[in-house]
């Protein structure tokens, strides 16, 4: 038996960059400061200009992320924002707790990203009832670009902002520019596990206007204008200096990461094409370029589980990304202020007991990505 292929490993990049990451945090301990200062906005242009867009703020983590741009954006208290309910349970947790009311729409079943045609019924739905969506976030879940010509359509036929959740997304691209750079606004979270990641908690707003990027540093810094003086109520969500070097490290070899998980994807993609148990997550068009932050099956809903637990005996780990959307979450389950497509959330609920994350990321072989396939076939036989 092959050694064991986990899901993730975060800490295989770690090691490999063991010396680099090592002298930047030295840079950090010797020179000071502890908060903010001179690494946080190093980091911040140098993912602006990565991004391509004009300013970037960061922050203490991507949820934080979410609710400053939301709380930038000075909707009314208890605005309903519009959201998917299949999504890391962070995006609307940022609605909450930025004073609004999620209204869940459903996804498209094969690129996991929104449904257009959901979004639609919600917004009339709500402009019907005389309580109008007041904000869009779309999530590039999966590393996947959501479908931005016709979100960004609807957020303009019903005036509102289009916010981007770009967590999974460092480097997707929709019609060859960046995404993150589409809305009013991006939120981008920089966890361990993602394309980019710092080692703890981090995040990064990017934003079009020198105006907006300066309103998101007072708000993550108590509203202070000058220090000690608040200008307007805000949050303590500071990117820590040390998380900014070890970013700041791993920045450079996130274009070539991306490569790598994108052909990683390949090889699953020829590997399982002729799997007819197999359904395949949307790859790249015309339109769209992913980056695989994950690899997102879907297999038989009975068959799913068996499957897992076959290939942790191979030796392959897989997630669930993720077992419960939102609305089935005990928070958000039957809560008045949480509203829904009026159509219910089909395509959303029938996904859950089927999808499953293979082996994912820079720590892989090729070779490690074959055989991943070649034992995801194997499981499936052995447990029809």
């Amino acid at each position: 038996m092959p050694d064991f292929i986990p899901q993730c490993n975060p800490a295989a990049l770690v090691e490999e960059l063991r010396s680099e990451i090592d002298a930047a945090i030295a840079r950090v301990l010797q020179g000071g400061p502890y908060i903010l200062g001179p690494e946080v906005e190093a980091f911040e242009a140098e993912w602006a200009k990565w991004s391509g867009v004009a300013h970037a703020v960061g922050c203490a983590n991507g949820t934080d992320a979410l609710e400053l741009i939301l709380r930038s954006l000075d909707r009314p208290v208890g605005s309903r924002v519009l959201a998917p309910s299949h999504t890391a349970v962070a995006t609307i947790a940022a609605i909450v707790r930025s004073g609004h009311r999620p209204m869940l729409a459903d996804v498209d079943p094969y690129t996991y990203g929104l449904d257009p045609a959901s979004v639609a019924r919600c917004l009339e739905a709500a402009k019907a009832e005389g309580d109008p969506v007041r904000a869009l976030i779309a999530v590039h879940l999966y590393g996947h670009p959501v479908d931005l010509d016709a979100l960004q359509e609807l957020c303009n036929s019903y005036g509102i902002p289009l916010v981007e959740d770009g967590s999974q997304a460092h480097g997707t691209r929709w019609r060859g520019q960046r995404v993150g750079s589409f809305g009013v606004a991006a939120g981008f979270s920089l966890y361990p596990t993602k394309n980019l990641g710092a080692l703890g908690d981090a995040g990064v707003i990017t934003c079009l206007s020198s105006e907006h990027a300066a309103r998101l540093k007072r708000l993550r810094q108590y509203g202070w204008e000058q220090p000690a003086i608040s200008e307007e109520p805000g949050v303590n969500s500071r990117l820590d200096p040390l998380q900014a070097a070890i970013l700041r490290v791993k920045l450079p070899l996130l274009e070539a990461h991306n490569r790598h998980r994108q052909a990683i994807a390949a090889v699953y993609r020829e590997q399982l094409m002729g799997q007819a148990t197999v359904k395949l997550p949307a790859g790249a068009d015309e339109r769209a370029e992913p980056v695989y932050h994950q690899f997102v099956v879907q297999l038989p809903e009975p068959q799913r589980d068996a499957v897992r637990a076959r290939l942790a005996e191979l030796g392959v780990g897989t997630l669930l990304h993720y077992p419960q959307a939102a609305h089935q979450m005990p928070a958000y389950r039957g809560q008045a202020w949480v509203e829904l497509d009026p159509a219910g959330l089909p395509a959303t609920e029938a996904l859950l007991p089927r999808i499953l994350s293979l082996p994912m990321g820079p720590h892989m072989s090729l070779d490690q990505a074959a055989q991943v396939a070649e034992m995801l076939v194997q499981a499936i036989e052995g447990t029809r």
